[in-house]
């Protein structure tokens, strides 16, 4: 103990900025004296190289690029959808300098940062009026304060009184807006008369009232079920949120026949529906909300549409991402989340030989099998994605999962019957070099 240095002594050596070499150099100083307290662990003594590893760990960025091998499209915990070229280009130009997010240039009055994105919302989903907040659920909770708020009353299937990723409840939602939640119908069946009784009751008490209806996402119930369609809730005569959840548009695509769709809702006469920006949409993260405009200046009015607000650089991408919709073509083959969802078993097989070939030196089990991928983001779960995967079945599928996320570039595969999975369908073309770099590294290591 009394041979370690002192903290200013090893933080000179290392010739970075004061504050962090003082952490780095007291870090390894820290770690060296508990080694020193344990019983038989001696370790290293060379405390300048390890204050220089901590010091760079410490001086990298801690949110970074991931190749994403695991199969999962929408993946939550890597960031769900990733951005098309145009999309990352406008953030680009929005982060660079000043931008007229709220600055009419014609007239130059102040303008509302609404206006990028309004019109291309109404014109892609046939709605009157739109509005885009920070994410879905900040949408939902807008949209039942609008409507209804303290005093009213919001009425739920009992079977859509969900709740999905995140601890996201939509009872806590309809608390957190002031209203009261009334659940109508049982788990697995809800009719058109369920709600027209709460209504005439809700009526004869003159509390004024809304209808939710919530896309229970992430989870479907099978067999003994019923639900009411969006068309049927909109001649209750009461204004009806319909929360869609994943924010499909894309409505031609056979993949995504099993989600709502927000045109549809639309069309149907709902007062307002929400969805996500960062789903099957495949944009940033940003909460929409498109219906009928009294409704959406309700919502545009309310206070916690300022709290609620979207940020310069999410809007950017959110207008990039829509404009890119109004070819379809161009939509399914430049935005990643669609075209992966559309890619060819030629594609596909492809990338993985591609990835294989890569590996073939190895000298481990490696192959190219069959398996299955999801869609994630709590979109399509009982939809699975077939097609050809990597497998590498040599050694700990757990060691070597946890060599490849340390590394750099990290790379998440999944691990299935014993063996780590590479899923080309979420690989781009431009990853798969990077990749393979990055797994055979993992595999060397595993070696020595």
């Amino acid at each position: 103990m009394r041979e370690l240095p002192s903290v200013e002594r090893l933080a000179a050596e290392l010739g970075a900025p004061h504050a962090l070499a003082v952490a780095a150099a007291r870090a390894a100083i820290d770690e060296r004296r508990e080694e020193l307290r344990g019983e038989g662990k001696v370790g290293d003594d060379d405390l300048l190289a390890r204050a220089r590893t901590l010091l760079a760990t410490a001086s990298a960025p801690s949110l970074r690029p991931v190749i994403n091998a695991t199969g999962v499209v929408v993946h939550t915990n890597l960031g769900r959808a990733p951005l098309a070229a145009a999309a990352r280009e406008a953030v680009a130009r929005a982060a660079e300098g000043y931008a007229n997010l709220e600055l009419d240039l014609e007239s130059g009055d102040r303008g509302s940062r609404q206006a990028h994105v309004e019109a291309l919302l109404r014109e892609l989903t046939g709605a009157e009026g739109a509005l885009a907040v920070n994410n879905c659920a900040a949408a939902v909770l807008l949209a039942a304060a609008a409507l209804a708020g303290p005093g009213a009353a919001v009425v739920v299937s009992r079977g859509q009184a969900v709740e999905i990723g995140g601890a996201f409840r939509i009872p806590d939602v309809i608390a957190q807006s002031g209203s009261r939640l009334v659940e109508v119908g049982t788990t697995n069946r809800t009719r058109l008369a369920d709600y027209e009784r709460a209504l005439e009751r809700l009526g004869g008490q003159e509390i004024p009232a809304v209808v939710l209806r919530a896309h229970p996402s992430n989870f479907r119930t099978l067999g003994f079920v019923e639900h009411v369609e969006v068309e049927a809730l909109s001649e209750l005569g009461v204004a009806v949120i319909d929360d869609v959840g994943s924010g499909v548009i894309a409505d031609d695509l056979a993949v995504l026949a099993d989600e709502p769709s927000v045109r549809r809702s639309v069309r149907a006469g709902a007062a307002l529906v929400c969805f996500s920006g960062d789903k099957l949409l495949g944009g940033p993260q940003a909460g929409v909300i498109v219906g009928r405009e009294g409704a959406v200046a309700k919502a545009r009015a309310h206070p916690l549409a300022r709290a609620t607000r979207i940020d310069k650089l999410s809007l950017a991408a959110l207008e990039a991402t829509l404009r890119l919709y109004r070819d379809p073509d161009i939509a399914r083959r430049e935005i990643p989340v669609l075209a992966m969802l559309e890619a060819s078993e030629d594609e596909l097989a492809g990338r993985a030989e591609r990835l294989r070939s890569a590996l073939a030196t190895a000298g481990v089990d490696i192959e190219v099998a069959r398996a299955t991928g999801k869609v994630g983001g709590g979109a399509l779960p009982l939809l699975e994605l077939e097609g050809p995967v990597v497998r590498i079945g040599a050694g700990s599928p757990d060691a070597l999962a946890a060599r490849l996320r340390a590394g750099d570039p990290p790379v998440v595969g999944r691990i299935h019957a014993g063996a780590l999975l590479l899923d080309p369908r979420t690989v781009s073309d431009a990853e798969v070099e990077p990749a393979a770099r990055a797994v055979a590294a993992a595999l060397v290591r595993e070696t020595r």
